[in-house]
């Protein structure tokens, strides 16, 4: 396994800026998910880790050791596509064997037998080895792909949005499979993908990119609890955050438009006089003696938890409740806000720190 590290690398596409300036680092073992829309940057950084593309800037290191000059075969990586890269006419088990046979590799059949039917067991595809994977369901061949990854025990992964072409359930399922794999192989692990859910259950870290840069990394709790922008704000959470205009008066802060108006925080010393307030859903909370009143104007039963839609004047606020809810339509509830967990962001969209 390695210490791998870009260090300010800049690539463009004739008049396109992939990547400005990138800088993250991926510690040994870590599970690290690079997290953002499409065209954010996210597989042009892992084509340049994996030495698929050439920076026009910086370095990338392995160990601290520059590998700039080096192929990418001799970077020793494995990749994950997001479409399966497998070989229709061959079976699950020469499939899996076929990266340990190579002339660079010259591995004996005694231990590729060996390591393809440990690598198969992991991810339970012991019982596809003799099929042709063209018979595969889409699962099972992103297994299989996974598992010639797996197989070789290389310095690094490199997984390009490995589970966006399956279902929800099976995406579910083989996250939970993927976490635990690289939690007991202690494997350094690069995770592309445009997916929250994904990046705040597998990520020890996230880098979160826009437009070719990298605008907040940190773990999961800190890009949830502490975002670095609006974007960010948006971009990770669901339900989405609640996020409102907001003004200083009276002493108060006020949003724009409603009836909700709170003392200000002790904290705050430098927050402008009109700002977004940023709250997340599970921070309003129905309440029969909240300090706000809204009417409820739209529902969503999920089951494990109800989204409520409550209306405050003008605006409207979503609010998590657990389970399912007697409440309707038009009905009055009573809220309150949980004020230590507010965010603030000045007109530029960076976070005010409070």
């Amino acid at each position: 396994m390695a210490n791998v590290a870009l260090n300010q690398i800049t690539k463009q596409f004739r008049n396109v800026t992939a990547l400005r300036d990138v800088s993250f680092d991926i510690q040994d073992g870590e599970f690290f998910v690079l997290l953002g829309p499409t065209g954010a940057g996210k597989t042009t950084s892992l084509r340049v880790i994996a030495g698929l593309e050439k920076q026009d800037a910086g370095t990338v290191t392995f160990d601290g050791e520059a590998v700039d000059a080096r192929s990418p075969a001799e970077r020793d990586i494995a990749f994950v596509f997001q479409q399966y890269s497998l070989y229709p006419t061959m079976s699950v088990f020469d499939n899996l064997a076929f990266p340990l046979r190579s002339p660079l590799r010259k591995t004996p059949e005694t231990e590729i037998k060996q390591r393809v039917t440990a690598t198969a067991e992991k991810l339970r595809i012991s019982h596809l080895l003799e099929r042709k994977t063209a018979k595969l369901s889409g699962g099972e061949m992103q297994r299989v792909s996974i598992g010639r990854a797996i197989v070789r025990n290389p310095r690094i992964f490199l997984m390009d949005e490995p589970l966006s072409n399956l279902d929800a359930k099976l995406r579910e399922s083989l996250r939970i499979e993927l976490e635990h794999i690289q939690k007991t192989q202690h494997s350094t692990t690069l995770y592309v993908t445009h997916d929250q859910v994904e990046a705040l259950t597998l990520a020890d870290r996230i880098a979160v990119m826009r437009q070719g840069r990298v605008v907040q990394t940190g773990t999961p709790q800190d890009i949830y609890d502490r975002p670095a922008t609006l974007f960010v704000a948006q971009l990770v959470g669901a339900p989405r955050i609640n996020l409102l205009p907001a003004v200083i008066e009276d002493n108060q802060l006020r949003i724009t438009g409603s009836t909700v108006a709170m003392p200000l925080p002790s904290t705050i010393n430098h927050l402008p006089s009109t700002f977004t307030l940023g709250i997340r859903p599970e921070d309003v909370q129905p309440n029969g003696e909240g300090a706000f009143t809204g009417a409820i104007v739209l529902i969503e039963p999920l089951g494990v938890e109800t989204i409520l839609h409550i209306q405050s004047g003008e605006r409207i606020l979503l609010s998590i409740v657990s389970g399912m809810t007697a409440a309707r339509v038009g009905d009055t509830v009573r809220f309150d806000i949980v004020r230590q967990h507010l965010h603030y962001f000045d007109g530029t969209g960076i976070r005010v720190a409070v």
